[in-house]
């Protein structure tokens, strides 16, 4: 993406940086015209902070207004994030395989090739999980709105898309291509018109309780019957290792 103000917010980090791309809403395929922008990625600290008594930053987060745009920037230094991805996470996976890229280098594109193994069948829990969670969030509100229940459906059908796949995708719209909720649309329109046009009634909150079951089973069934490797290999593991210490070493070479 080349919004001036994404490009501006990534030239003001203090770190070097492997990859920014953008997350949340825009990358679910459901932002509304005020929907502010979820930065995610990945930077280096420097080897002196790394080795020395002054320790750096593993995560950098900052949220302010730029450009009349709300921003928020979340990332992890490399070795944090590595190690996530080695942890079954498909929410780093999503950050480092969004196709709405604000800045890349060749190491992310290294890294998405090598992270690849780390695509795994025990990220179900990930899914499942986070699911759940947002369900619990959608029952407890009054009145009962659209957003959550999108955020719903989105974590279900990346999931359900990633165990029969091994891609992944976090657009809503595009991963409901192959299952075809109906209402998927309307949904989403409702959340982006407004607060009063988003609100559910009672009778569609009862319904979409049968859907997120039906869709969290689906989810189960396919992680079942996935053709995934339960956790990444001791290779992908050891090519992590070693795009992480050419990174270390090439950094430092440049900044030499």
């Amino acid at each position: 993406m080349r919004d001036p103000r994404l490009i501006a917010e990534v030239n003001d980090h203090p770190y070097p940086l492997l990859f920014a791309t953008v997350s949340g809403a825009h990358l679910y395929g459901f932002p509304s015209a005020d929907s502010d922008y979820d930065l995610r990625g990945a930077h280096l600290l420097p080897l002196d902070r790394l080795v020395g008594l002054a320790a750096g930053e593993e995560t950098v987060s900052v949220s302010h207004v730029r450009g009349g745009a709300e921003l928020d920037l979340v990332t992890h230094e490399a070795r944090k994030f590595l190690g996530l991805l080695l942890r079954n996470n498909g929410y780093v996976l999503e950050q480092l395989y969004s196709p709405l890229v604000v800045h890349t280098t060749s190491w992310h594109q290294e890294l998405k090739q090598v992270a690849r193994g780390c695509v795994t069948r025990r990220c179900v829990r990930h899914y499942a999980g986070f699911a759940a969670s947002q369900w619990r969030l959608f029952e407890g509100e009054q009145p009962r709105r659209a957003k959550p229940l999108l955020y719903v459906l989105r974590v279900l059908l990346t999931g359900i898309r990633l165990m029969k796949t091994g891609r992944v995708n976090a657009s809503l719209p595009e991963c409901n291509e192959e299952i075809g909720l109906p209402y998927v649309g309307e949904l989403i329109a409702r959340k982006t018109s407004g607060p009063e046009q988003s609100v559910l009634a009672d009778a569609d909150a009862d319904f979409f309780r049968a859907e997120y079951l039906r869709l969290h089973q689906m989810l189960i069934d396919a992680s079942e019957r996935s053709r995934l490797p339960d956790e990444p290999s001791d290779a992908t593991r050891a090519a992590l290792h070693d795009l992480l210490v050419r990174i270390r070493l090439g950094t430092q070479a440049i900044a030499a």
